[in-house]
């Protein structure tokens, strides 16, 4: 690996750490999921799983099953993008479990060029669909080295 390599691995590990710790704030006890976006360096957004705003934080119903309302990880930080005035073009994705088919969508569309994840999902069309759109997909499974 060269110089160059071994740095980018650096990184894109120390922003899969940040995009775990935020992970932790998320109130979900099925799955708690966090990201981070990084665009020229700089870390422009984050977001992790929960419900909408003015919505009880309580993600699962009675019977353990996930609202239908609940926001993933990556649509919360891209939409919290989109209340600022950065933009997400060329943009580096971190996650801690990788998008599903919707979020790819979104993911596309707002222009990020890279999805660097620790887990995969159980359904992975949606990577599939983002590397047969060109966008360059990472898995890092460990996060301990800096």
């Amino acid at each position: 690996m060269s110089e160059i390599e071994e740095k980018q691995a650096r990184y894109d590990r120390a922003y899969l750490r940040l995009a775990h710790n935020w992970a932790m704030l998320s109130h979900c006890t099925r799955k708690k999921v966090g990201a981070i976006i990084v665009k020229d360096r700089m870390i422009i957004s984050d977001g992790y799983n929960g419900t909408p705003s003015g919505f009880s934080n309580s993600c699962e119903n009675e019977e353990g099953e996930t609202h239908w309302y609940v926001l993933h990880a990556e649509a919360n930080a891209i939409l919290k993008v989109a209340k600022s005035t950065n933009n997400t073009e060329g943009s580096t994705l971190y996650l801690t479990h990788s998008p599903c088919k919707d979020c790819s969508k979104l993911i596309l569309q707002s222009g990020i060029k890279r999805v660097v994840y620790m887990d995969a999902y159980k359904d992975i069309s949606g990577l599939t669909f983002l590397t047969n759109a060109g966008v360059t997909i990472t898995q890092i499974n460990t996060i301990e080295h800096v």
